[in-house]
């Protein structure tokens, strides 16, 4: 039997033809945090008008946490917390299970127990998926149970379910876009106001976009997670995080964006996801890059995600909205819950089919524009020999600009498409020449 398409709609007109009576689907929640708290308030708000909608009636049996006397922004019903992750996993009036856990272990294990033990599994655990993605794939499938993880990219935007359902069959040549909001709030604070990375992240820890520990998003860790979920869904491939190339943003100036800024550029940090058509290769990676001012990614600020699928007959779609929050991400969270839930009522799933091993392309074998500022002596001779260097290198000039004189003397490169090794080469070697003082941020160019 095939899943069920659009599931709250399609069974919608299905129960109400043929009568069907309301069945009641029993949750256990993994976890209750910002996006557990929210979910479960979702649940008790929207439960009867998901019931008279799909048929189906949402009630959370059980929670587990940590803390059980800690205070929570919404009040669960007296009996529901537990310490016992496993407890809620086999516990037999449970029927579904939601793991907003996060980490490897134990939420690996706890899925895979709740998979064999037929029950589907809603998860927004970008790090799991990203690693071993693949296993738990499988299992869901052998179990012959739904694993859903809309909210484990993207937060509140609909993403995952039109790249696995509705372009199912599309040819996708690349996914591309800002899918961390942490980076993307000191990106547009630097770029607008003018501030330097570390008050902008200070900013971004003060008003809690980022984590007192911030390295998973501004090293790109967190992006890169992403991206290896979103290549593996877009394209069918084992793509695991190790697999991404990550460069974060700690390394941006403010006169790096000041001088995207004068060439008509704003800064972003983007996941890249694509594929060769000739050789079919994947590169995935994360890295700050230039976007031209023009493009819709450049109008994306503070918080929010966008994310650009190209294909071969849909052309270019884009999503766009709230990339992280509670109430968004426990949306989404919902949104695979009722899905699941109404599959589970039909005895059939959402299967995700196999994934093939694909070759990937190092980012050294990429190719894009890029941008390079050099702080040099001010005297004859010196553009011949740097100019010189980028030729040697096969590295050809598309745009170069001097600023300033004598000691404040700097150059500004913009390549035309050039390989990333040779670019590094480039950049190697004049590091080595004596008249150049200091090489400042390279920033690759993309969507020109």
């Amino acid at each position: 039997m095939w899943p069920v398409p659009n599931g709250s709609v399609l069974w919608l007109v299905v129960s109400t033809l043929l009568g069907a009576s309301e069945a009641t689907v029993r949750i256990g929640v993994l976890g209750c945090g910002n996006v557990g708290s929210a979910f479960a308030e979702l649940v008790a708000q929207r439960a009867d008008v998901i019931a008279q909608r799909t048929g189906v009636r949402l009630q959370i049996v059980s929670v587990a946490v940590r803390n059980l006397s800690r205070q929570r922004e919404f009040t669960l019903p007296a009996g529901v917390l537990t310490r016992d992750a496993h407890g809620v996993v086999s516990n037999p009036d449970v029927d579904l299970v939601v793991e907003l856990i996060g980490g490897i272990e134990p939420a690996r294990e706890l899925i895979l127990e709740s998979l064999k033990s037929a029950k589907p599994v809603v998860t927004a655990n970008k790090e799991l998926l990203a690693n071993v993605g693949a296993e738990l794939f499988a299992a869901a499938d052998t179990a012959g149970v739904d694993l859903l993880f809309e909210a484990a990219v993207a937060g509140g935007i609909p993403l995952i379910r039109p790249l696995r359902e509705s372009l199912r069959g599309e040819p996708i040549r690349r996914v591309l876009g800002i899918v961390n909001g942490t980076t993307n709030f000191i990106l547009t604070k630097m770029s607008e106001e003018g501030m330097d990375y570390s008050v902008a992240l200070a900013e971004a820890q003060r008003l809690g976009y980022a984590e007192r520990d911030p390295t998973a998003d501004v090293e790109g860790f967190d992006a890169g997670a992403k991206a290896a979920i979103l290549a593996s869904i877009a394209f069918g491939a084992r793509v695991v995080a190790g697999d991404v190339y990550h460069e974060g943003i700690s390394r941006i100036t403010a006169e790096d964006i000041a001088v995207a800024d004068r060439l008509g550029y704003v800064v972003k940090l983007l996941a890249i996801c694509d594929r060769d058509p000739g050789s079919g290769e994947i590169a995935v990676r994360v890295h700050p890059a230039m976007v031209p001012k023009h493009h819709p990614l450049a109008s994306v600020r503070d918080s929010y995600n966008a994310v650009f699928v190209e294909g071969d007959a849909v052309g270019s779609l884009m999503f766009y909205g709230r990339g992280a929050g509670g109430m968004p991400t426990a949306s989404a969270v919902l949104g695979d819950v009722i899905d699941a839930a109404i599959n589970l009522r039909a005895g059939t799933h959402a299967s995700l089919g196999t994934f093939t091993r694909t070759p990937l392309r190092p980012i050294d074998e990429t190719s894009a524009e890029y941008l390079l500022s050099l702080d040099v002596v001010d005297r004859p001779g010196v553009l011949h020999a740097v100019t010189g260097v980028f030729s040697d290198n096969g590295v050809s000039i598309r745009a170069m600009e001097q600023e300033g004189i004598g000691d404040d003397a700097r150059l500004v490169f913009i390549t035309h498409s050039a390989r990333e090794a040779d670019v590094q080469a480039t950049v190697r070697d004049l590091g080595d020449l004596a008249i150049v003082k200091r090489i400042g941020g390279l920033l690759r160019v993309i969507g020109a």
